[in-house]
């Protein structure tokens, strides 16, 4: 191998992949900044968005690149996650795939010194600024940011017309051959159509 070549592989950062979670070393958290690429499995995070409305799912692991250093007792995190997610269009109900990509910075202070300041600080929130023992798992933290990157509201694209009341057709393949309702936005359209001026 020449030595540009090699040179140009040692650069590269492995990436590993987290079956169980990935976990940092307190001890290991230095001053200096250390990165870290690797793939996070997304198993729990499915069963998770199960027990919801069901309208995402993570067909693949996500990838985590993530920059982390202390400052005193203080630990910083800045990365990235990126992932596939498979959608449940809340129109039409059809699957379609998308891409999620978010960036990140979180603060994590020691849990003893967050409790004794004394602050307005629920539970929910002290777990997710805060750490305590010898290692931080950074799976809670990939597994929000994922959730903080799905959209509100599941929709293949803006423009989806989603479903016929009456038959369940999909209006995207086409119209169905149901008549118009009085007083429905299908009856509106129909008559906005019909009474305008050939």
């Amino acid at each position: 191998m020449s030595g540009s070549a090699t040179g140009l592989c040692a650069s590269l950062e492995p990436r590993y992949s987290a079956g169980t979670g990935m976990k940092i070393a307190v001890k290991d958290i230095k001053a200096t900044p250390r990165r870290l690429a690797y793939t996070e499995d997304v198993a729990e995070l499915n069963r998770r968005l199960a027990r919801g409305v069901q309208d995402f799912q993570l067909p693949h692991g996500v990838d985590v690149d993530v920059e982390y250093y202390r400052a005193g007792l203080d630990l910083f995190f800045n990365g990235s996650v990126h992932g596939d997610v498979a959608g449940t269009c809340g129109r039409c109900l059809e699957e379609y795939p998308f891409r999620v990509d978010r960036t990140f910075a979180v603060v994590l202070t020691p849990r003893a010194a967050a409790i004794t300041e004394g602050g307005e600080l629920d539970e929910e929130e002290i777990a997710r600024t805060t750490y305590e023992g010898e290692e931080v798992d950074l799976t809670p933290l990939v597994s929000e940011e994922v959730l903080l990157a799905l959209p509100t509201r599941p929709l293949c694209t803006e423009t989806c017309r989603g479903l016929c009341p009456s038959c369940g057709t999909n209006l995207n393949t086409g119209a169905c051959a149901c008549p118009a309702r009085p007083g429905t936005l299908h009856a509106l359209v129909g008559g906005l159509v019909s009474s305008r001026p050939k």
